[in-house]
């Protein structure tokens, strides 16, 4: 799934944002000049033992808290995935980027709360070098996600 595309075709408003590669989150923010709290980190979760993977939308400047992501979803123990891991599930994407839509990836999708704090959302689109910016609404219109407080 292109980002961008997917996007267009859903008539949605939103900034492509094109910068010097990142590699983490925070580094995002700060190469983007906006707050850890307005980029959306996606991590990758591995539940049930590894039958079910799980995408979860946290704030850059916040950590997830493994046990309040896995009373949330109610699977036992939950880890993180490894980069390999996203890779294998985000084809279209360069290794170690991993869009905020679990949807289009066939996953569930979680959001920590204090996400919708914020009116806008920015986030890696599929590439290193290439960010989005938009309405944190839209986002929740699309993604249908689970909105609960995991991170910490």
């Amino acid at each position: 799934m292109n980002v961008a595309s997917f996007l267009q075709e859903r008539n949605c408003r939103f900034e492509r944002m094109s910068h010097q590669p990142t590699y983490s989150a925070q580094r995002l923010a700060h190469e983007l000049h906006v707050t850890g709290r307005e980029v959306a980190k996606t991590v990758l979760l591995r539940a049930n033992g590894g039958d079910q993977y799980v995408v979860a939308v946290l704030p850059a400047s916040k950590a997830i808290d493994l046990d309040e992501a896995s009373k949330l979803l109610g699977k036992g123990q939950v880890q993180l995935a490894t980069e390999t891991e996203v890779a294998n599930h985000c084809l279209d994407c360069e290794f170690g980027v991993l869009p905020p839509f679990g949807t289009r990836y066939g996953m569930k999708t979680i959001v920590d709360t204090s996400l919708a704090d914020d009116e806008q959302i920015v986030f890696e689109g599929n590439t290193h070098d290439e960010a989005v910016r938009m309405a944190f609404d839209d986002f929740v219109q699309l993604e249908d996600p689970l909105i609960a407080p995991f991170a910490a």
